[in-house]
């Protein structure tokens, strides 16, 4: 963000919290206070999406200008990142391992050939044979601050990056905060979410789980008092063919959207990096998703 550009933001008073909104990451993002305090919602407000924004250009595919952009721009030779970034990428290396090469930050330059904009358009396996030479993890090398990008390849934090803001965003906000002070807070970037803490009258964030076929609309609510939410799924993008719909969430391996897998998946996890990771990865196993789940033992939700 430029120095001196206030980011586009509102503040409203709600019954039982304050809100604060604005947009990132192409999703609607929030923060709900507890306490009915305007400044301060207002500070936390502006805090959040300066963060969010210090993050999406850094880490956005679609700007020419991000670190990632650059990365990806000069592939085949050794490229001296930063502390943030390595530790991201460890954790993207920690994503590829649980999942058995599933979780693939190199498989976006998949993009080229799919666009899930609800369209019958799939892509023709001549078109994915040429792509999966590039896409894997494992061909890229890593030192302690440098990373080595095969020429041709390409990284796409993108399955990553908006759960890592929401956990940075919410411990910026409550840093300045001591235990005792601490307000209940939820960050909510789309549907992905951290609270700082229980309420405290005692009562829980009500959350609702989206319908993959409605958009907007809730089949469902969990009560959140601490830890994260993450969700995955299609109901937003998608293609339609022949009475078959394909997911958004393509397998690195095969270079085709992933079968048999529930509609959407939402974990809770203590944090939202996490959360995110696990949510993806089970849809990643297709029909075997919910044992999948069920190995992590931590509480989910899935929409058949």
């Amino acid at each position: 963000m430029d120095r001196g550009v206030m980011p586009d933001i509102t503040v409203n008073a709600g019954r039982h919290c304050v809100v604060g909104q604005f947009r990132a990451m192409a999703s609607p993002c929030e923060i709900l206070l507890e306490q009915q305090d305007l400044q301060l919602a207002r500070q936390l407000t502006l805090l959040a999406a300066t963060e969010a924004e210090r993050i999406e250009q850094k880490y956005s595919r679609y700007r020419s200008d991000s670190l990632l952009s650059q990365l990806n721009r000069n592939a085949g030779s050794w490229q001296t990142l930063d502390a943030e970034t390595m530790q991201l990428l460890a954790f993207a290396d920690s994503c590829y391992q649980l999942s058995d090469g599933l979780f693939d930050i190199s498989s976006g330059i998949l993009r080229r050939i799919w666009q899930f904009e609800g369209s019958d358009k799939l892509a023709n396996q001549s078109q994915i044979d040429t792509l999966l030479p590039f896409i894997g993890w494992h061909k890229i090398k890593r030192d302690a601050t440098r990373l080595f990008l095969p020429v041709g390849m390409e990284l796409d934090l993108g399955g990553i990056a908006k759960e890592y803001a929401v956990d940075k965003v919410l411990q910026l906000i409550t840093q300045p905060f001591s235990a005792e002070e601490l307000p209940s807070v939820v960050v909510n970037f789309g549907g992905d979410m951290r609270c700082s803490r229980p309420r405290t009258d005692g009562s829980l964030w009500r959350i609702g789980i989206e319908s993959p076929d409605l958009a907007d609309q809730a089949i469902s609510a969990v009560g959140l008092n601490s830890g994260a939410l993450a969700t995955s799924g299609d109901s937003r993008r998608f293609l339609l063919k022949d009475g078959v719909r394909y997911s958004h969430i393509l397998n690195p391996k095969t270079g085709w959207p992933i079968t048999n897998a529930p509609r959407s998946v939402t974990v809770a996890a203590p944090n939202c990096l996490l959360a995110g990771m696990l949510a993806t990865t089970a849809l990643l196993q297709g029909s075997y998703a919910e044992a999948f789940l069920q190995a992590q033992q931590l509480q989910y939700w899935l929409v058949s």
